[in-house]
């Protein structure tokens, strides 16, 4: 049996899952007080924190959902979103409109393979 290996999220959650060569994990912002541009910068710098520490980058990204709470919004974010995401390697991505938790502007769902 392969083993899951389960990084700390909030409570009841983990924030990264990696399984069989599979990293599966959810980056939002921490501040609140942002708007979509800085929050979205953050989700992602905190995205290339979490496929690190799961032995992988976003050279191999596979799959990313992003939920907005406003879709007007979405322009804003693609900005940072072009300048982060790895150009040659580019994921399937979908864009959602949703209700968040707090004051979350954005959450990011992505779904990687490993380096080994």
């Amino acid at each position: 049996m392969l083993p899951i290996s389960r990084f700390p999220g909030a409570p009841g959650r983990a924030q990264t899952t990696v399984w069989n060569g599979m990293v599966f994990t959810v980056a939002t912002a921490d501040t609140y007080d942002l708007d979509m541009r800085k929050q979205a910068a953050e989700a992602l710098a905190k995205l290339d924190h979490q496929l690190a520490a799961a032995g992988t980058d976003k050279s191999r990204l596979l799959s990313v959902t992003v939920y907005i709470t406003d879709m007007a919004l979405k322009p804003q974010m693609n900005e940072v979103w072009l300048g982060w995401v790895d150009q040659d390697n580019p994921p399937q991505r979908a864009c959602i409109g949703a209700s968040l938790e707090d004051s979350d502007l954005i959450e990011i769902v992505a779904v990687a393979a490993t380096k080994d």
